[in-house]
């Protein structure tokens, strides 16, 4: 098997209007509905008469709440906005045998995170997202993206107390990634996207990055469309090694500072396809659609129409939940338009696009 494979089209709608097609996603996370975060609170007070059941059934709700908030933004592929996740470490640590909790560690400012420990090698137990999978592509009429996060994320954001190296525990949990991606394609998914913050911090260390990846996509057919998301760093420490990546599409947050990294891109030749960012998380300000066209032929410098998909730079849990909406559905306009356009002839794919100011 070789990547980047040609496994996009898929997600392109029956009814899409357009020759041409952006598809249009998210990175994952999604504002909680405030009464989800109450009754979160209600499900750790030991007083309180709610139950895992009802735990359980808020959970639900908020997934049909958000996936159809998607879908009605107009998102080619859709995620239940990670409602029954907690942090993205913490999430899959409590879920893998070998990491244990000691308490909350302070990361930045007043910020602090649960951050586990590895005290014995890890293994897989159940599955970890084939329930959250199943349940969302059951509510969706398009289709459901997985994210996960990545094995050398898991690593780096834990103590390790149970390997010589930390590249050791990072191989071992990519072996544990790719078992519960062979879990979630037998469920039905077709769009996973690993998530790899920690690369952003530690750029020398792509090549375990890349290590990992290859024991990731070990057996995975490549009618599976498999993404790797990064965010906030020095891309040109990183690129073009990326290219060597067993990916099919690369995410990556270049809103936030106006596209001035877009041309670490540009050469050598970009090899999978690219998910731009063309909104930033980091403002409630809801960029109009005239400025998202302009992010989003930013994109076009760097790969074909055909090879881009247009998302969020990151996951958009810290805004307001109408500000999220507005971004995406503003966002879904921009590159319909943009579509319209290149049909039409209006744009020139070899005429460079500025930066913005």
């Amino acid at each position: 098997m070789s990547r980047p494979a040609d496994n996009r089209e898929q997600f392109r709608p029956r009814d899409h209007e357009t020759d041409h097609f952006l598809l249009t996603t998210v990175v994952g996370s999604y504002p909680k509905p405030k009464w989800l975060n109450r009754v979160n609170d209600l499900a750790d007070d030991e007083e309180s008469k709610f139950t895992h059941e009802h735990l359980e059934e808020a959970h639900d709700d908020a997934c049909r709440v958000i996936t159809r908030e998607h879908e009605r933004a107009g998102l080619d592929t859709v995620v239940d906005g990670e409602m029954r996740r907690n942090e993205m470490v913490e999430f899959f640590a409590e879920r893998i045998d070998g990491y244990e909790f000691n308490g909350p560690v302070k990361v930045w400012g007043h910020n602090y995170f649960d951050k586990p420990s590895v005290t014995e090698p890890v293994t897989y137990d159940e599955p970890w997202l084939v329930d959250e999978f199943e349940f969302t592509s059951n509510v969706a009429e398009k289709p459901v993206k997985v994210p996960i996060t990545g094995p050398y994320t898991l690593a780096n954001w834990a103590f390790n107390e149970a390997y010589d190296t930390e590249e050791e525990l990072a191989y071992d949990l990519a072996d544990l990634v790719n078992i519960e991606i062979e879990r979630l394609v037998e469920a039905g998914a077709k769009y996973i996207q690993i998530d790899e913050p920690a690369l952003a911090t530690t750029p020398d260390d792509h090549a375990i990055v890349g290590a990992c990846l290859d024991r990731i996509v070990e057996n995975i057919d490549e009618d599976v469309r498999i993404g790797l998301h990064v965010c906030y760093g020095d891309y040109s420490r990183i690129y073009p090694e990326i290219n060597d990546y067993p990916i099919d599409e690369f995410d990556v947050e270049l809103c936030n500072d106006g596209y001035e990294q877009i041309d670490v891109f540009a050469d050598p030749e970009f090899v999978p396809d690219l998910a731009l960012g063309v909104v930033d998380v980091h403002t409630a300000e809801v960029e109009s659609v005239e400025e998202i066209k302009a992010n989003i032929r930013q994109g076009l410098r760097i790969v074909p129409p055909e090879r881009l998909t247009v998302s969020p730079d990151c996951g958009v849990k810290l805004l307001p939940r109408e500000v999220a909406y507005e971004k995406m559905q503003n966002m879904v306009t921009a590159a319909r338009e943009i579509e319209a356009e290149l049909d039409a002839g209006e744009i020139d794919l070899d005429e460079p696009v500025p930066l913005a100011d």
